[in-house]
């Protein structure tokens, strides 16, 4: 009998635009990291990291660099037939507030045992980007219903999504638990070792 292993989803975030000339400006004044290319951050590791008890699934979502929730929705729903029971989901950032939002307006066929939200947008009224069709569109009810365990993973100093924005998923989630820090910015980091054991702890 084959045994399964515990299913772990992650979704990546991106950047959104109201309107391709935003897009189109954001392109030319980006600045690449060349070193950052050739390093892995904690997404990219975090199977090696679980273990053989874990099978972790990243996709790459399309078009991240100017993301539309349409395409993320559609491409999203092709991976759900792969997926078991008591899976464990994982968004950060602009994935984060998708799979609010996708959760929040949809019925999940499976049974989600955790969905983490890091980093995760809630609003654009305290940043400066633009969550175009991302933007939730109702209360958070459904989603909270659909899953076992929500966690809401945020540091202070975040310098991309601003800590107000876990304030307010605090507030629209109040069984959720929280994992707060003080100095790991946006998480774009090699490691995550907290998440690797609340994930174990499952």
């Amino acid at each position: 009998m084959k045994i399964m292993k515990q299913q772990i989803l992650v979704i990546h975030g991106g950047h959104s635009f109201d309107f391709y000339e935003k897009f189109f400006e954001f392109l030319k004044n980006y600045e690449i990291n060349f070193e950052k290319l050739k390093t892995k951050d904690w997404k990219d590791t975090l199977g090696e990291k679980l273990g053989a008890d874990f099978e972790v699934i990243f996709p790459k979502m399309p078009n991240a660099m100017n993301a539309k929730y349409s395409e993320y929705k559609i491409y999203f729903e092709k991976l759900i037939p792969f997926l078991e029971n008591e899976v464990v989901l994982i968004g950060h950032s602009l994935g984060g507030i998708f799979l609010a939002k996708y959760l929040s307006e949809n019925d999940f066929p499976k049974r989600i045992l955790a969905t983490f939200l890091v980093a995760a947008s809630f609003d654009a009224k305290s940043a400066e980007y633009s969550l175009d069709d991302f933007t939730l569109s109702g209360g958070l009810e459904k989603f909270q219903k659909q899953n076992e365990r929500i966690f809401l993973c945020h540091s202070k100093d975040d310098d991309v999504v601003p800590f107000s924005d876990f304030e307010k998923y605090q507030k629209e989630l109040p069984k959720a638990e929280a994992m707060v820090f003080e100095d790991r910015k946006h998480f774009n980091q090699p490691e995550f070792p907290e998440i690797i054991e609340a994930i174990k702890k499952l």
